[in-house]
């Protein structure tokens, strides 16, 4: 597809990419700056709720996309589509506005990536911006439109912080017809005047409300803004509240919404708590919670410090462990995410960089070394496990 996807080191600047989460020695239970949690928030039992099997009405080879696509998926294996492809693609072909209400790991990248693709293939005219919270999602979303778009001809540029500016400029200077990016380094080439937006009339928000809470509002509405006006648009959120809707309302016209969430996530995880005294005994504690070969989980610790002191322990333990926080590269970043994927790690450190736009199926335990600022935050980092059926273990530590 001709992506360039600029993972050179660069200057540590990287405009909203994570949230700062100082130390907390509090015993009651709460995040310096956050909410207090009640204990008992976090004890439940894992109780799944059997799904329906979904009869899709079409086929990929139904869709009236460009028969260079249709073999491209082909080629991967597909011939039906998910419940939120099925619904999302013919409405978009019609040039439709979408609001579409599913979690990750439903396809929605391909539920938005087809459209885009076959606009851009038959409308020489036609640019699209796909706008992710974090870099590991933008990055996901490159992947996987990469894998549909062989032999297309559509080239585009993902930019994201923690990555050389240089690369991205020179790629601009191209006026690729596809922008992935999220909404701090976006922001950072209009001000630069290395990027123009007038001229993109196909936009994509993914995980809008993940957006908002990272507190990307004030961005998001800017760039919606200087989009073509005529542009059509998809919105994808896995909650639609107030302030989702607000912002959906004021950037889309006539929207249709498809809604495929099945429950919460939550209900398919296993929670509970560990209770200690004292940090050597909550070490041993992990370690317990660790020692099953079988286990393959994500620690949540507070700080970028204490993420790395706690990885740096858990390797001298024996643990086959990586890190993944704001004050690393995105290249160390993306290193540590496909060691973990791949297996080569058993146990990923992180601050909540990791809970947004993360996507590993198979992740089977998440700890909460520390507590969440807020709960839903809490949920958001457990929805990390429990996936495609399974039942996961959430486990918080929580202090005598």
């Amino acid at each position: 597809m001709g992506y360039n996807r600029n993972r050179g080191l660069s200057s540590p600047r990287s405009r909203g990419q994570t949230r700062s989460f100082g130390p907390s020695n509090n015993r009651r239970n709460t995040v310096k700056h956050g909410q207090y949690i009640d204990p008992a928030r976090f004890v439940k039992v894992a109780k799944p709720i059997a799904q329906e099997d979904y009869v899709p009405t079409h086929k990929f080879e139904d869709f009236e996309i460009h028969q260079t696509l249709k073999a491209n998926i082909a080629h991967k294996g597909f011939t039906e589509p998910t419940p939120i492809q099925d619904q999302t693609i013919p409405a978009a072909l019609e040039g439709k506005d979408v609001i579409g209400i599913a979690n990750t790991g439903t396809g929605k990248t391909a539920a938005f990536g087809v459209p885009i693709l076959h606009k851009l293939m038959t409308d020489r005219q036609a640019k699209a911006l796909i706008v992710a919270p974090t870099r590991e999602l933008a990055q996901q979303i490159e992947q996987e439109i990469a894998s549909i778009s062989k032999n297309t001809g559509v080239y585009g540029v993902v930019l994201i912080g923690g990555t050389a500016m240089g690369p991205q400029l020179h790629r601009l200077r191209s006026n690729p017809r596809l922008v992935i990016g999220t909404p701090g380094r976006i922001k950072d080439h209009l001000e630069r005047g290395s990027l123009r937006l007038n001229g993109f009339n196909f936009a994509v928000l993914d995980e809008v409300d993940r957006m908002l809470d990272m507190g990307f509002v004030n961005d998001v509405r800017q760039i919606l803004s200087m989009l073509d006006p005529n542009r059509q648009s998809l919105f994808f959120s896995a909650t639609l509240d107030a302030r989702v809707n607000g912002l959906i309302q004021t950037f889309s016209k006539d929207p249709i919404t498809v809604s495929i969430k099945a429950g919460e996530t939550s209900e398919n995880v296993h929670q509970d708590v560990i209770r200690y005294a004292g940090n050597v005994e909550k070490m041993d504690k992990l370690h317990n919670a660790l020692i099953n070969g079988e286990v393959k989980a994500i620690v949540f610790d507070e700080t970028q410090r204490g993420v790395e002191r706690l990885n740096k322990e858990l390797l001298a333990r024996g643990f086959k462990t990586d890190a993944i926080h704001g004050g690393k590269s995105q290249g160390q970043r993306q290193r540590a995410l496909n060691r973990f994927k791949s297996n080569e790690v058993q146990v990923l450190v992180a601050t909540d960089v990791a809970a947004r736009g993360i996507d590993v199926a198979d992740v089977t335990h998440i700890v909460n070394y520390s507590q969440p600022k807020t709960y839903d935050d809490y949920i958001h980092r457990i929805g990390r496990t429990g996936r495609a059926g399974k039942i996961g273990h959430a486990l918080t530590f929580v202090a005598h």
